[in-house]
């Protein structure tokens, strides 16, 4: 049997003797789409640091593509998009040089051959983004940056998308472009594990939620998790999901 994308088993991380994560046992397969959701300060960008292995665990394991995640170096499998990506507009950089680090992971700091740069443009028409290659980061919106962090997770070939509160700063009408892009990638198979705070957004997207306050209070279908109380029982309060308000 193919092994998961990834496998959470028991996994309890603090920073202190507090722990930020506890218990949370979680397993993602390939083509999956997969939202996390939770009020702030309940650990969701730190069990995305788990899950990359940028942290180890204090108990449990925490697994991806089959090996220990803080041991996992097959970097071209994996592609990130920061929940800050969009804040890069300082890089005096273009577009194309951008993607181009999709490549790094396969051919170093060398010279990209004809299939590398192949790849590069391929990433560029599939986001959208063909048209603004020679653009620099510092001339597009939010959104737009977005689009070239992703393929440039592309151009990298990566079978798992992570993306940390992508939208954050990235205006109405590029949201929903950006999220019928993730659609279209993950119909194309790319497994998808999303932090997400418009819940409203979730609803309508992910076919998986994960709601989270330092233990995982629902795990299952979007349709399930609209129709039970997990949301209030993790906000501590009832929220809106529909809109994607919080209260």
């Amino acid at each position: 049997m193919t092994e998961p994308v990834v496998d959470l088993s028991a996994v309890t991380f603090g920073y202190t003797a507090t722990p930020v994560v506890e218990d949370i046992s979680l397993t993602i397969e390939s083509g999956e789409y997969v939202a996390v959701v939770g009020p702030n300060g309940s650990g969701k960008s730190t069990l995305l640091q788990l899950v990359l292995g940028l942290r180890r665990p204090d108990s449990g394991t925490a697994r991806l593509f089959g090996e220990r995640a803080d041991q996992f170096d097959d970097g071209e499998r994996l592609g990130y998009v920061a929940q800050h990506a969009s804040a890069a507009k300082e890089m005096p950089i273009t577009v194309r040089e951008v993607v181009k680090m999709g490549r790094f992971p396969h051919v170093g700091f060398g010279r990209l051959s004809e299939a590398d740069w192949r790849l590069v443009g391929d990433a560029l028409r599939t986001v959208g983004m063909e048209s603004f290659a020679d653009r620099r980061i510092t001339q597009l919106s939010g959104g737009q940056r977005q689009r070239a962090f992703i393929a440039r997770a592309l151009a990298s070939e990566a079978d798992l998308l992570v993306l940390d509160e992508p939208t954050v700063g990235v205006d109405a009408e590029s949201v929903d472009a950006f999220y019928d892009l993730l659609a279209t990638l993950n119909a194309e198979g790319i497994t998808v594990l999303l932090i997400e705070h418009d819940l409203g957004a979730v609803v309508e997207h992910a076919d998986r939620v994960v709601c989270l306050n330092r233990t995982v209070y629902f795990d299952g279908p979007t349709d399930e998790f609209v129709d039970s109380d997990a949301l209030a029982r993790a906000f501590g309060t009832e929220a809106r999901v529909l809109t994607g308000v919080q209260e």
